[in-house]
């Protein structure tokens, strides 16, 4: 991948797994491979104490000069990174970010108003409500489609357009919902809709299933509606 895009993009490499040693060796090799920054989920499935939880985030620091990026998403991990984790973890040098799927906006603003950690969100519907928070951006599975819908949303912000920044958020939700909570996971509906586009998106891993034509009509008709 570095080799594909130079300089024209920094790459981001999950190492997230369930084995610390297993993620210290992704890292490694990301570093190896010209990574610019790493991304690492909490240990999933085993669902570690918070105190195993912030060495496991240590240790990745520690092995790579790479910045690392927190990845919080307990729906898909089944453990949170709670606010006081994140807060401890925020004096590693290397620490530097998150990217924040959890839904807990309290939780988030304590970590935002006592450190200097970058948030993301990772949850579509967010953009603007973290955004206005004092996140850093987003990292997004709808914007793969519709990338300058979303941009727009920060750029209005930026401007101080805080009504218009709404209302190109609200412009997206329909899409959003449809990609993200139609019960197909989303990886499979950004693939189709890509697809359907005719740009090159490939096939998803088994065992997940390519979405069927009705959804992926379905989506393609959501998405001629945003961008008429």
């Amino acid at each position: 991948m570095r080799e594909a895009v130079g300089a024209r993009a920094s790459i981001v490499t999950g190492i997230g797994t369930s084995d610390t040693s297993h993620s210290v060796e992704l890292a490694r090799a990301a570093e190896k491979a010209g990574a610019d920054a790493l991304l690492a989920v909490a240990p999933y499935y085993s669902r570690p104490p918070q105190d195993a939880i912030e060495a496991h985030f240590r240790e990745l620091a520690d092995a790579s000069a790479l910045p690392l990026a927190l990845y919080d998403i307990p729906g898909r991990t089944g453990v949170r990174i709670e606010p006081e984790t994140m807060i401890r973890l925020a004096d590693h040098p290397r620490i530097v970010a998150v990217k924040d799927c959890a839904y807990d906006l309290m939780g988030t603003q304590k970590v935002l108003a006592r450190t200097d950690l970058a948030f993301y969100t990772g949850c579509d519907e967010y953009v603007l409500a973290l955004y206005a928070l004092g996140g850093a951006g987003y990292i997004s599975t709808v914007a793969n489609v519709i990338p300058r819908h979303f941009r727009s949303v920060i750029d209005a912000f930026d401007a101080g357009g805080t009504t218009e920044a709404a209302r190109l958020q609200q412009r997206t939700l329909p899409l959003t919902e449809l990609m993200m909570a139609s019960g197909l996971p989303g990886a499979v509906t950004a693939k189709a809709l890509l697809g359907g586009l005719g740009l090159p998106s490939g096939p998803v891993r088994a065992p997940l299933r390519s979405a069927d034509r009705e959804a992926t009509q379905q989506l393609l008709s959501a998405y001629e509606e945003l961008t008429a």
